[in-house]
């Protein structure tokens, strides 16, 4: 075969792919009218930290799937990890007084992994179930101690905690809230703390302090003996990592010691290596009294979350509680949980937090930061392996774009159409890559989110 008759052959196999991707398929997170007229790209393949489509284009992936393959593509130990367990134990629940070795197991792990308080897991499928789960303990903790109205939490705009109605409500996303009439009761929010969009002329230390403290004017405004718990991701993902000022967390801390009230650091993104550390907790100070999880547990192989808890929480729940009335049916699932003890094995044994802590995490520091001198880039802010873009129409201002032009969204599709995965909040892009990268694949991805910048800069027609 020619290699025309071979491109003809892969189009036509991708315009069929699409067309029943139409016809069948819902999105997570899509507009299907806008998906229908340019069609799903369809991903058939990967290799380490690239991702192949079917029409042959391989593609940088900057995004690790979604914020969760750390160990890269093809981990072969990852496949063999699972298919050992499923040829002896596929699925066994841990209801009825039950339990398997590889949820044992893996709990141990990760209370060896993880901050020393935390010597409990509880596993669930996702990061929004873990996040449904916090809420459950949070509310149970408190009842058992007697301290029955002690039931509000607190959370932040632009916070994102998953996709249930329990964690969506636990989220400050106006347009995910916005969708349901049914929102859980007993959630407040406070602003977050985006320095870059928020932060007008004070010092980013001044800024950082500012923010921490209208946790604790909620607080006094709901009253100490209502609040139950504040919950927070250390880095804010999805919302278009959003990294706090130095000041923020050791205040929220002495806040939330001071009010007695339950701190809960969601690691979904942050776990498992993202910032340097196993966790995000660790890198900024943070000492939580509930840690969700997900994603990178298990590098995205298989599906797998759970929330560490503290001894402040267990003790209690476990000693005092009874029947804890809540579980799903694939928590701590034998096949997933072998996986994650497979993937937390070759993040110890080859170095790979170590190496994003002293090497890729400090050189992809200063390689993003030198997109701020593009034209179209207000400021570049990175930690650890993730990283965000402004994107503006003048940066002594910070004027953003008209919101019909979609920059933000015409700058994404030019990364993909020419081998970058970065995704587009609003107008502000982001990247957290695989934890495997190299210093030339760092490289290879500032170059090519330079030339896309060049490129949308040239669509919107700005010029500096």
């Amino acid at each position: 075969m020619s290699a025309i008759e071979s491109g003809n052959s892969a189009n036509k196999l991708t315009r069929d792919w699409q067309d029943r991707d139409h016809r069948h398929y819902m999105h997570p997170f899509t507009d299907h009218k806008d998906l229908r007229g340019k069609g799903a790209r369809i991903i058939t393949d990967a290799e380490g930290v690239y991702i192949r489509d079917s029409d042959g284009l391989q593609i940088l992936d900057g995004m690790a799937g979604l914020w969760c393959v750390n160990l890269g593509y093809g981990r072969q130990e990852l496949v063999d990890a699972a298919t050992r367990q499923m040829q002896k134990l596929p699925y066994y629940n841990s209801f009825f007084q039950t339990a398997h070795p590889p949820a044992i197991e893996l709990s141990s792990v990760l209370s060896e992994v993880s901050p020393p308080q935390f010597k409990h897991t509880f596993f669930t499928g996702s990061g929004s179930e873990a996040n449904d789960t916090v809420i459950k303990l949070v509310r149970r903790y408190w009842t058992l101690l007697g301290q029955t109205d002690k039931m509000v939490i607190i959370s932040r705009k632009n916070a994102y905690h998953g996709s249930t109605i329990a964690a969506s409500t636990l989220g400050g996303m106006d347009e995910m809230h916005k969708q349901t009439s049914i929102l859980l009761p007993g959630v407040e929010h406070i602003e977050q703390p985006y320095y870059y969009g928020l932060g007008g002329d004070l010092s980013e230390d001044e800024f950082g302090l500012q923010q921490a403290r209208l946790l604790e004017q909620k607080i006094l405004q709901l009253g100490a003996d209502k609040v139950a718990a504040f919950i927070a991701e250390p880095v804010q993902g999805a919302g278009g990592v959003i990294i706090p000022p130095a000041t923020y967390w050791p205040e929220i801390q002495r806040i939330c010691r001071q009010y007695d009230i339950l701190l809960v650091a969601d690691e979904v993104i942050t776990g498992f290596g993202r910032l340097g550390e196993w966790f995000g907790s660790t890198h900024l100070g943070i000492e939580a009294d509930l840690m969700p999880f997900a994603k990178g547990v298990t590098s995205g192989y298989l599906p797998l979350g759970g929330v560490l808890v503290a001894d402040r929480v267990a003790d209690v729940v476990i000693a005092r509680g009874g029947e804890f009335a809540h579980g799903y049916t694939y928590s701590g699932h034998p096949a997933a949980c072998a996986v994650a003890l497979a993937n937390i094995r070759i993040l110890r044994d080859e170095g790979i937090i170590e190496r994003v802590r002293d090497d890729t995490g400090p050189y992809f520091k200063q390689r993003w930061a030198a997109l701020a001198e593009h034209p179209l880039v207000g400021e570049a802010r990175s930690i650890g392996l993730m990283g965000a873009i402004e994107i503006v129409a003048d940066k002594s201002t910070r004027a953003r774009f008209d919101k019909d032009l979609k920059a933000g969204p015409t700058c994404k599709d030019f990364c993909f159409n020419n081998g970058l995965v970065m995704r587009a909040v609003g107008d502000s892009m982001i990247v957290s890559p695989p934890l495997v990268m190299e210093q030339d694949h760092i490289d290879e991805l500032v170059d090519k989110a330079w030339r896309c910048l060049d490129l949308t800069a040239a669509s919107l027609g700005h010029s500096e």
